[in-house]
């Protein structure tokens, strides 16, 4: 049988795609200067820029429509003993030991955390684990997580499966996703889509605010 990956996965009954909740809130993740600095070891170049464009414009969308807007970096205490195997596992996560080169642990240029917006300080690659995140989520009554940052074959999967496990419906926005090569990223993405998560482009998630302000609660 001669049948493309997706209609595989379409009989397999994947990529069912989910209503979106009236009670949604954005999380950006990791989105530091890290990522954009050449020279840093974690530096993804024209991809992570592209995504970084984009989540800037998402930010301003998600303001302006008045959701929780919260975000995520990432610190470890000197040694990144707190960072147990992951840190073992990834030297170039060592940029963010205490100290160490707080240039690159600053939030990307457009993408800085106002007054009234939450930061997550995590050390693993889910937002959701060893944090206050699903519990802050839980008490604002979000129903629908709008998912941007970085990278998406890392710490945005993680998070879009665990948001999914902890009751949140997961939103990944394609333009404000991003990851050092395509192939990861594009894989991802479509296994996002087919288990996990919506995958959904900005201007489908920009309408989506949009009805909800024009809509009765």
């Amino acid at each position: 049988m001669n049948e493309s990956l997706q209609e595989n996965y379409a009989r397999g009954g994947f990529g069912k795609s989910m209503p979106l909740g009236r009670r949604p809130a954005l999380l950006v993740i990791d989105f530091v200067q890290a990522y954009l600095q050449p020279g840093s070891p974690l530096y993804g170049g024209a991809p992570i820029e592209q995504a970084r464009i984009g989540c800037v414009t998402l930010l301003q969308v998600c303001r302006k429509a008045g959701i929780p807007i919260l975000h995520t970096n990432v610190a470890f205490q000197k040694g990144g003993r707190d960072g147990g195997v992951f840190f073992r596992k990834v030297p170039a996560l060592s940029c963010f030991e205490a100290g160490e080169h707080p240039e690159l642990a600053r939030f990307a240029d457009g993408l800085e955390p106002v007054a009234g917006e939450t930061v997550i300080t995590k050390q693993y690659a889910s937002a959701f684990f060893g944090t206050t995140l699903a519990s802050t989520l839980t008490a604002l009554g979000v129903d629908t997580l709008l998912i941007a940052g970085v990278s998406t074959s890392g710490c945005i999967r993680a998070t879009g499966v665990d948001c999914c496990q902890h009751g949140f419906v997961p939103v990944i926005v394609r333009e404000a996703v991003g990851d050092r090569a395509a192939g990861p990223h594009e894989a991802n993405l479509f296994d996002l889509q087919a288990k996990y998560a919506e995958v959904l482009e900005l201007e489908t998630v920009r309408r989506y605010l949009e009805s909800l302000q024009h809509s009765p609660a």
